[in-house]
């Protein structure tokens, strides 16, 4: 039996050793009303860990009991999501696959005595459902006969009233110090067209009641849910209790996962897409799993920081920093370097001739040290960024008659600075020490500053998009997303690249040098760098 490494797998291995099961099954169940995002990524993994780990069985569910916010687009969007992590599902249901078992079951609930008709409107069942201190009211049609329920609700399913006027409710205990199990509404009348059954029914299943008769009609040993249905438990088993299911499936809840400076409400999510905020599901900017995987967060990655986030019983909030430092550690470890400026700034070297190859390594990770040639020529941009008229104390990057290393090539030192009429620097006039190439530098010049170039040769203009977060920090404890929007998310440059950038495949992974990991997407405006994680590392390990 493998060991188990949280309280999830210690109650599956505890249930296999007393012989309660026998083989282990879950499911992943999210509904298909909008995109999943980084919350899901940790159900994902528990489920398909699960079946991993114990050679067991782990099914796509759609719960899909709600027509009026699922659409097929959903649907499709989930499949290539759980593909892109690398997991693999041993069949994909629908709750909609049960909606005549779930009926049959409903009708067998009200033949027990169980579940009832009620008239009352869905306001008033809520003002009568008491509160935490004050039990609730019955409703006066609580006790009609089993009869008279058997062809109402018949009635309901042949849309013989209209929405809202009728549900069945279950019969359990209004006075139940758990609100949930007040005689919840198990179904309800709506007229929405589905987008898989289309307007076969009229009725529709509550998420409560098809939950657990999904669950045991799919064979799921153990339902890992978020803790927030924690409070459902009860109803969950008095459905499986009630109904006679042999063997009955446990429901098994843990914290489900918050990340600073993300919105992790699909409800608010879905809104920043249908007002503009955001370019859809899969911006960049986008905690969805469609949006990280377009930023070019690895796969690997996302599930290195689930697995060492772990499994837990207490809500908490994680620190983006320490998804960034495993999204930074991945491809540090993958991803080839190159050189780009963000904001070119030319300078001519006054006393070089010619053009040349130098070697830059291709990443300093891999076994052998592979290097590729990087031309080098009079003329190169820096970024203006590692220059300045008036350096502050310390300042170790180029200056008006200062030395600087321009990486793996030569020492220059800024012999003089050309002006714009603005009174902006236009270009620097600079001259290089011979002696002083890297790798077989004789000079005896020392530099603390090193800093990136491209030849203005063979460069590429580019744009560059860097990002910061939607949501402002955690400095903002309750307030409503709304007031937390980050208004300046998007930060796009006109830098220049090194060629080689361009010459590999789209999405491919780059760390330019002192400036961030990048890759390259094809973006309405053309070819775009755009940024998947900055390289300055703000976790605290």
């Amino acid at each position: 039996m493998p060991e188990a490494t949280n309280f999830i797998e210690q109650i599956i291995n505890d249930e296999l050793a007393s012989g309660k099961v026998t083989a282990v099954q879950t499911r992943f169940p999210p509904e298909p009303n909008g995109y999943l995002h980084i919350g899901h990524a940790k159900s994902l993994c528990i489920n398909f860990g699960i079946k991993e780990k114990y050679e067991g069985k782990c099914n796509l569910f759609l719960d899909d009991t709600n027509p009026s916010k699922e659409k097929v687009e959903f649907v499709e969007a989930i499949k290539k999501d759980i593909a892109w992590l690398g997991f693999t599902y041993d069949k994909i249901t629908y709750a909609s696959d049960y909606y005549d078992d779930i009926y049959n079951f409903a009708v067998k609930e009200i033949e027990l005595g169980n579940a009832y008709v009620c008239d009352m409107t869905p306001e008033e069942i809520s003002l009568n459902r008491g509160t935490l201190t004050q039990p609730g009211k019955e409703s006066p049609y609580r006790n009609r006969s089993v009869e008279e329920n058997l062809k109402l609700f018949e009635e309901m399913r042949l849309g013989k009233y209209p929405d809202g006027s009728k549900c069945l409710r279950a019969k359990i205990d209004m006075a139940s110090p758990n609100i949930n199990m007040r005689d919840p509404v198990i179904y309800r009348i709506l007229r929405e067209h589905h987008y898989r059954t289309g307007d076969k029914w009229c009725i529709y299943p509550m998420y409560d009641f098809a939950h657990p008769i999904c669950d045991y009609m799919q064979g799921v040993t153990h339902s890992i849910c978020t803790l927030e249905f924690e409070d459902h438990r009860p109803l969950y088993d008095w459905v499986g209790i009630t109904l006679g299911f042999n063997p009955k499936p446990r429901q098994i809840e843990f914290a489900r996962l918050n990340v600073t400076n993300l919105v992790m409400s699909k409800r608010y999510l879905k809104k920043l897409v249908e007002e503009g905020s955001v370019e859809g599901w899969d911006d960049p900017r986008m905690p969805t799993l469609t949006g990280l995987r377009n930023r070019g967060v690895p796969a690997e990655a996302l599930k290195d920081f689930c697995a060492r986030i772990g499994v837990c019983k207490a809500n908490s909030e994680v620190q983006i920093s320490y998804l960034e430092a495993c999204i930074r550690e991945y491809l540090n470890t993958n991803a080839e370097r190159a050189m780009a400026v963000l904001k070119p700034l030319k300078v001519t070297i006054t006393n070089y001739d010619g053009v040349e190859d130098l070697d830059f390594e291709i990443n300093p990770n891999l076994e052998n040290k592979p290097t590729r040639p990087v031309s080098f020529s009079k003329n190169i941009y820096i970024d203006a960024d590692d220059f300045s008229i008036c350096p502050p104390p310390k300042y170790f990057r180029l200056k008006k008659d200062g030395y600087v290393r321009l990486k793996n090539a030569y020492i220059i030192k800024c012999d003089e600075i050309l002006f714009n009429d603005d009174g902006s620097v236009k270009e620097l006039l600079c001259s290089y020490v011979p002696e002083s190439r890297s790798g077989s530098d004789t000079s005896g010049i020392k530099c603390k500053g090193v800093i990136q170039w491209v030849d203005a040769n063979t460069a590429v203009d580019c744009e560059i998009r860097k990002y910061g977060y939607l949501l402002n920090d955690e400095e903002y404890p309750g307030q409503d997303f709304s007031e937390r929007m980050n208004r300046d998310s998007v930060k796009v440059f006109n830098g220049k690249a090194e060629p080689y950038v361009f010459e590999g495949e789209f999405d491919k992974p780059f760390q330019f040098l002192r400036t961030g990991y990048f890759k390259k997407i094809n973006a309405k405006t053309g070819v775009v760098l755009s940024e998947i994680v900055s390289l300055k590392d703000n976790f605290n390990k």
